[in-house]
């Protein structure tokens, strides 16, 4: 793209924005906000589901419905992360543009991003990618994660970062050109509060989603061998990470100290809180930029913060706040000592002045309009139609496992049974062969492995497009050797209510041996109908045995559940009849025969 004509770009700001909650949100919407005052034509595209409910442990919106910034006049929410056709038509709408930026926080939306990009023109005119990085990576990073971050990076024309350590990261994951800017502050909660008269020990505050890379637990363990200050934590916890802290506030010494307040704090309600305590804790195990310290400053909160991030840009060591090394545990100990006394608690706070809320603007946009007059050579093109490449996007992240149809033998079939322990040990030792994750037993990796050989015998593109929804649980290696070998299941705990479009996936899979039920067979029959494509695949498992083992099925009943599906329009891939049948009868009688240690049949079937 060369550079456009006047000052004034044309730009899409994709990314998220009020009914979605917290900071990025909020600094998404006021990055439009800025560059429109600043002259441009600003057009804010987002979701209307971002993310599906097993990748976002917490509440995805605003809770009350008001918008914690000024939202953007000329906003709309076409995508969904469940709707590939919505990247795609985003995508062309992009095309007339100078300038696209892409606000990055989780890998979890960049196969949208990879579909986006596949959808512009190949000519000359196409507009600037630039990819806004909040998180290179997360701070809890997935497998797969950098091999998505690399392919975003490659295929877009610049990254803006917000330190120098995320300018490191970005360059060493193939980002060609990486420029830094000072992430500018978008502070929610209004004015600062009144405060009420207090001297004594510090009250400390931690604020925001509760998870681990967070150290509340460590300030919890140090506030433990300092008697005086107190600790309030106020935020939504993801995960185990509420139990963990809650046990830690039980802990002698701190017990009666912490003060818990779960959930999600809405911006309403923050300048209250912040006037009751006097130091914002940040002991962050991890950081990249926040603005944390910033709104501690803004409300009169001296912070305590460790030296990761911009945290030690933020916090003046000693004069508004302390800084300590991050997982120092005596550093921590040492400061809390002191703000143990209500004359260093004011003296820190006595430094404390207003931040500057309109500089830091203005140099961010600064740099972006500087990234948009760059004179950067386009990118080559794949010359596939964008319709080939939309569909390819997974396919472009280069599977860490070579693995096709035609390595897979005769013997791993759609449908099958597992009746002797021998069977599920042949299983094991080819997905070793192959190369594959060691995850699981090896009877789930039996489940596992025959479900994988159907995907790709029978959904499979050879480009790894086939979009598959696992309900099989952290016991089955299914999810992780699909992922593996290039595909990107979406999974879903196996109670859950499907939360996609009618007709929108592939193959489903709930391949979960040891909580095998035919009693649930109805309601996944149902689910199966109306979510999967005409010819997608379902593939699940059920415990063979006497009709008194709980879950079990023999014969006569695994019939009644063939012909259930077959009314639900399901139809098997496979034949139970010969062979079959009788080593389920084999399977069903364990208890008899040592060999047949395992009684597991899996179906695959395809929606008519």
């Amino acid at each position: 793209m060369t550079a456009p004509a006047s000052a004034a770009v044309s730009v899409a700001l994709i990314g998220p924005t009020h009914p979605l909650k917290g900071g990025v949100a909020a600094h998404t919407t006021e990055l439009a906000h800025q560059l429109a005052q600043a002259g441009h034509e600003v057009q804010l595209i987002s979701w209307s589901r971002m993310y599906p409910s097993a990748l976002y442990p917490g509440e995805q919106y605003v809770a009350d419905g008001r918008p914690e910034v000024t939202p953007f006049p000329a906003t709309s929410r076409p995508l969904a992360w469940n709707r590939p056709d919505s990247w795609v038509r985003v995508g062309r709408r992009m095309a007339a543009l100078d300038l696209v930026i892409l606000v990055h926080v989780v890998p979890a939306v960049i196969p949208a991003y990879l579909a986006m990009l596949a959808a512009l023109p190949r000519g000359e005119r196409r507009p600037r990618v630039v990819v806004l990085a909040h998180n290179v990576l997360p701070h809890e990073p997935r497998r797969a994660d950098e091999r998505l971050v690399r392919a975003l990076f490659a295929r877009a024309d610049m990254v803006l970062v917000h330190t120098a350590q995320q300018a490191s990261l970005a360059g060493s994951l193939g980002a060609d050109l990486v420029r830094t800017a000072a992430l500018p502050p978008h502070l929610p909660g209004g004015e600062p509060a009144a405060r009420a008269a207090y001297a004594g020990p510090a009250r400390l505050l931690a604020l925001g989603l509760v998870r681990p890379y967070k150290g509340i637990e460590d300030l919890i363990d140090a506030l433990a061998e300092v008697p005086g200050p107190t600790l309030t934590v106020a935020g939504e916890a993801w995960g185990d990470a509420g139990e963990a802290i809650a046990r830690a506030a039980a802990q002698p010494g701190a017990a009666g100290r912490v003060t818990i307040v779960p959930g999600y704090v809405p911006a309403a309600d923050l300048a209250e809180l912040l006037a009751a305590h006097d130091i914002l804790a940040l002991t962050y195990r991890t950081a990249t930029a926040s603005q944390n310290a910033l709104l501690a400053h803004k409300h009169g909160l001296a912070v305590l913060a460790t030296e990761v991030g911009s945290f030690p840009k933020d916090v003046r060591d000693g004069v508004d706040g302390a800084l300590v090394p991050a997982g120092d545990r005596a550093a921590l100990v040492a400061v809390l000592r002191r703000l143990a006394d209500p004359l260093e608690v004011e003296r820190l706070r006595a430094g404390v002045g207003p931040p500057d809320l309109s500089g830091p603007w203005a140099n961010y946009v600064a740099a972006i309009e500087t990234l948009a007059a760059l004179d950067v050579p386009p990118r080559p093109r794949r010359s596939s139609g964008w319709r080939d490449q939309a569909k390819g996007a997974l396919a472009t992240l280069r599977p860490r496992v070579e693995v096709s149809a035609g390595d897979l033998p005769d013997w791993l079939s759609p449908t099958d049974i597992l009746g002797i322990s021998s069977e599920a040990d042949d299983a094991r030792e080819l997905a070793r062969e192959l190369g594959l994750p060691r995850r699981g037993d090896k009877q789930s990796g039996w489940a596992a492995l025959g479900g994988l050989a159907a995907v790709l015998r029978v959904r499979d593109d050879g480009r790894r497009t086939a979009l598959i929804v696992d309900q099989s649980g952290p016991r089955s290696p299914f999810a992780s050797w699909a992922r593996a070998i290039g595909f990107a299941p979406v999974e879903f705990p196996a109670g859950d209510d499907l939360d996609v479009d009618p007709g929108s996936i592939d193959v489903l899979t709930r391949l979960h041996p040891s909580d095998a039920d035919a009693g649930e067979l109805g309601d996944l029959f149902g689910q199966a109908t109306w979510a999967l494509r005409p010819g997608g695949l379902l593939i699940t498992t059920l415990a063979l045995g006497p009709a008194t083992a709980k879950g079990a099925v023999g014969p006569a009943d695994l019939r009644g559940v063939l012909a259930h599906a077959d009314n639900a329009g399901l139809r098997l891939i496979g034949d139970l009849d010969g062979d079959l049948t009788l080593r389920m009868r084999r399977a069903a009688g364990a208890a008899a025969d040592p060999d047949a240690a395992y009684g597991l049949v899996r179906l695959t079937w395809r929606r008519r």
